[in-house]
């Protein structure tokens, strides 16, 4: 999961090499809120379509009859010039009517006769899919997923805080966000990155961003990039075998406790990312062989907390408290393990 601050930091890179990102949040998190940041940094209009809301012609135009043949206008939402940034708004809650025209202005930057300007970025948002959200075949298409860098955002709470006091929140809630940071909100969304798989593309996507970024970049933010565009589990093996020279397994970290004695803050980051992703998408299976060491998880993760930033690890902490709140092993797992770290911590 991603900070608003990370998600748009992300968000520019990926557009900047041409490419579509893609953020999942649920409502009020500030993906509007980047969208808008973004254009006004770099001086570009912003164009929001709420997919949700549109009908065919709002989003493709109309018909026209030139000569003996038919054209279609160009929407009124049209850009002008390529100094503008689309964002594709509720993308997943999309009429099945005007889904083709979505995927042809992805793929080819372009709406029957009408292309975009050179330049031009686009960018999607969506709620994350649950049993509160219908129109889910578009977002579990692998061709359609393929087409974006997937960023999931979860509010970090010291960022919330700052936001509600300059938008005049009520103290009363300031105050009580800030001494219960777990009430900020509950995440019980399962990641669509499980459905994303490698392909020639998406491999090719991935490099064009990596031209952009800095070393230090990539070690804070190659697992975000690689996973939100080829998939955990090729994203895990991608940095474990070529980047960090054989990094260990979150399973080697947690379970055989083989934890550097020092990580620099972006190793630390990104460690405890690969950590919070293997525990949210886990399966049963392996879940089972985690509850069967819960005790060594839990004191090689105080280990853990010694080498890594502590609001890092207290992040993570919150982390497993939301998914304590879950049914099912994960969440009988995660509450286990919180008693653990208690108990141990305190001896």
């Amino acid at each position: 999961m991603l900070t608003v601050r990370e998600a748009k930091y992300l968000s520019k890179k990926i557009m900047e090499a041409g490419e579509i990102p893609l953020l999942i949040g649920h409502f009020g998190v500030g993906k509007t809120d980047i969208a808008r940041e973004i254009a006004q940094e770099t001086q570009r209009k912003l164009i929001i379509l709420v997919l949700s809301q549109m009908e065919p012609g709002d989003l493709i135009g109309l018909p026209a009859r030139d000569e003996n043949k038919t054209r279609f206008l160009a929407p009124d939402w049209w850009p002008e010039d390529g100094n503008t940034i689309i964002l594709l708004d509720e993308i997943n809650r999309a009429h099945r009517s005007i889904r083709n025209a979505i995927m042809q202005l992805l793929v080819d930057k372009r709406i029957h006769n009408h292309i975009l300007p050179d330049g031009t970025w686009i960018m999607a948002s969506m709620n994350p899919p649950d049993e509160n959200y219908d129109q889910v075949e578009l977002i579990t298409d692998p061709a359609f997923l393929s087409r974006f860098f997937i960023l999931e955002i979860h509010p970090d709470p010291n960022e919330w805080v700052e936001w509600a006091k300059r938008n005049h929140i009520e103290e009363e809630v300031i105050d009580f966000i800030s001494k219960y940071p777990e009430f900020l909100s509950v995440h019980e969304t399962v990641s669509l990155k499980a459905s994303i798989k490698p392909s020639p593309r998406s491999w090719h996507k991935l490099s064009r961003v990596l031209s952009l970024m800095s070393e230090d970049d990539k070690k804070e933010y190659l697992y975000i990039l690689a996973s939100g565009i080829v998939g955990p589990e090729a994203a895990k093996v991608f940095i474990d075998k070529t980047i960090t020279g054989q990094l260990n397994t979150p399973s080697e970290i947690l379970i055989e406790g083989k934890i550097p004695e020092s990580l620099d803050i972006h190793q630390a980051n990104g460690l405890l990312i690969r950590l919070v992703d293997y525990l949210t998408t886990v399966d049963d299976k392996e879940l089972e062989k985690l509850s069967n060491n819960v005790d060594t998880i839990a004191l090689n993760l105080i280990r853990l907390s010694n080498v890594v930033p502590k609001d890092s690890f207290e992040a993570f902490i919150r982390m497993l408290v939301n998914l304590s709140n879950l049914p099912g092993l994960k969440g009988e797992f995660s509450d286990k393990l919180l008693r653990k770290l208690v108990s141990q911590s305190n001896n």
